[in-house]
């Protein structure tokens, strides 16, 4: 009786837990304000993003009385941004990068003209998110296949200041073991590890442990934030994010392969051993 009773409590549980909201995917944004050529903001422009990460394709809002406005829980990807009111020259922002955990800023100045006449910028959005404190970095997937690390997300996570690895991985001596990243002194405990925003270690000792090994070649990007850590997260220490890929409708894959020749191998044999008799 004591057991159908405690699997009816676990499965009610395990609804409940269900039902509980995850955090925002990936968590990136584009926000800014619209104005004239004499400075007054403009409310009520319509502000559509594109891109082919958005599996909708194009992402609409309109400004608000103060001339601003936020598109929020986006993908990573590259942006257009189109900045349309009737009355107004249409004006397109091309070009805009958006890493994972970042909201990048772009504002738009319009003129008067036809509803044919479109202007369009080209260029890069801003690298810092001015509406933020929180400190971020950011490896996309390039940076990832050039850095000359380990595979893994723990040994990447050094490229961000202030951030240690409890066991360095030197020569790939420690191969895909599970380690933990600490930032100015703090507790390996204290790392938080999301997969899409979505929690992804275990409930084993404090919570902070994962026994999940990842693919590399999963993710698009990795970022890493060591400051400015929101209440939402248990602890205080560096929290990892990691953005898997996306699927489309073209077939595609990757494989990586690593090889060292005997050539690059070192060892710490001398004459005088070889010559007592020792083998290795």
């Amino acid at each position: 009786m004591l057991v159908k009773r405690n699997l009816i409590v676990l499965a009610i549980l395990t609804g409940l837990a269900a039902l509980v909201p995850a955090t925002a995917r990936a968590q990136s944004g584009l926000a800014g304000v619209v104005k004239d050529t004499s400075g007054a903001v403009l409310p009520g422009v319509t502000v559509e993003a594109t891109s082919p990460a958005l599996i909708e394709r194009t992402r609409a809002v309109v400004t608000d009385d103060q001339g601003q406005y936020k598109i929020v829980g986006v993908r990573p990807g590259t942006y257009s941004i189109t900045f349309a009111l009737p009355g107004f020259a249409t004006v397109k922002r091309e070009g805009i990068d958006l890493t994972a955990d970042f909201t990048a800023t772009v504002n738009a100045e319009l003129k008067v003209g036809s509803l044919e006449e479109t202007v369009t910028v080209s260029g890069a959005s801003s690298l810092v998110d001015v509406k933020s404190v929180v400190s971020l970095n950011v490896l996309t997937r390039e940076i990832q296949d050039a850095l000359p690390t380990p595979r893994n997300f723990e040994s990447g996570a050094v490229t961000t200041p202030g951030v240690t690895i409890s066991r360095p991985d030197v020569g790939g001596s420690e191969g895909y073991q599970i380690t933990n990243n600490t930032v100015h002194g703090s507790n390996a405990r204290d790392m938080s590890l999301q997969i899409d925003g979505l929690g992804a270690t275990t409930a084993n000792g404090d919570g902070s442990n994962t026994a999940v090994y990842h693919n590399d070649l999963a993710y698009e990007e990795v970022s890493f934030q060591t400051s400015g850590i929101g209440a939402e997260f248990p602890a205080g220490g560096i929290r990892i994010n990691m953005v898997p890929k996306d699927g489309g409708n073209s077939f595609k894959g990757a494989a990586f392969v690593g090889y060292s020749p005997g050539k690059l191998q070192s060892d710490n044999m001398t004459p005088e051993l070889a010559a007592a008799g020792l083998k290795a």
